[in-house]
């Protein structure tokens, strides 16, 4: 269940004319709460502003956006100490049509939820990937931003049932490898490691930001550049990321199987000690 507050106030309703409703007109950020504390809290904050600017939206205050979500955790019932934080933005409400009002006031809601528990087996050994049929459409202008519109991510998630797959990897309508529906990949090849650009489609994650950024800093070079999907099956290791468990192996793709090897756990280590404490000690 989650606890929805806006204005520092609890809400349980929409108004039906909010843009949200009708075009998914907006964005939102899926926070990890640890020890009280939003982790990766900058990057949710730049990412949210400058997909803002790129919509032509008002960019939120990060002090409106942190007092809001203080008061939130204040008042919900989740455990403060391990929770997720969803901070979702429209461009509030207006009448009939696609052309926004002027002076129109965007809407910000803040809700609380308990956080999903990942199996310690899944860091220790790694989890089952599969490949989606559903293709994400090739759209530069809305290319790494967590928008309201997430129909290709329903549609590729409804195409398993099955517990043992844990995530299913996307490619765009010209074959290109992209993410996961709720994740990110790398690959590491005999080259090196690389990982899929987010020019044309797919979400650029905070944490895959984060792993760039600690590859970077440890003078590991990560390649950011389109990826055929011939490259997965050809990869020597997989990994995905996310915001709430951090990176995680691949140990199935369909046929292909793999197995963590030292360079995904030298990474797995360089998160950990970064403050990404999840999974197993």
């Amino acid at each position: 269940m989650t606890e929805w507050f806006r204005d520092e106030l609890p809400c349980s309703t929409i108004p039906v004319d909010d843009r949200a409703v009708h075009y998914g007109d907006g964005l939102f950020e899926t926070v990890a709460i640890r020890d009280g504390e939003p982790r990766l809290w900058e990057y949710h904050v730049e990412r949210l502003q400058t997909s803002a600017a790129r919509l032509g939206l008002e960019a939120p205050d990060e002090s409106r956006l942190r007092s809001g979500l203080v008061s939130a955790l204040g008042r919900a019932q989740a455990d403060r100490t391990r929770c997720v934080a969803k901070i979702l933005m429209t461009s509030g409400r207006g009448p009939r049509g696609y052309r926004r009002p002027d002076g129109g006031q965007m809407t910000i809601l803040t809700g609380i939820s308990d956080a999903h528990t990942t199996p310690d087996a899944c860091y220790r050994d790694g989890v089952n990937l599969r490949l989606c049929n559903t293709r994400l459409a090739v759209q530069p202008q809305l290319a790494g931003m967590k928008t309201l519109n997430r129909l290709e991510q329903v549609l590729a998630r409804n195409e398993w049932n099955d517990d043992s797959i844990f995530e299913g990897l996307t490619l765009d309508t010209d074959g290109r490898l992209i993410c996961g529906t709720m994740s990110n990949v790398f690959l590491i090849t005999g080259q090196g490691l690389v990982t899929p650009a987010m020019t044309r489609c797919g979400v650029s994650g905070v944490m895959r930001r984060h792993v760039l950024t600690l590859l970077d800093k440890a003078g590991i070079e990560c390649s950011v550049r389109d990826v055929g999907v011939e490259e997965l099956w050809s990869s020597e290791d997989i990994f995905i990321s996310n915001s709430q468990y951090g990176v995680l192996a691949a140990k199935r793709c369909s046929e292909r199987t793999w197995r963590p090897g030292e360079m995904f756990h030298r990474i797995a280590a360089m998160v950990s000690a970064s403050g990404i404490a999840e999974g197993p000690a």
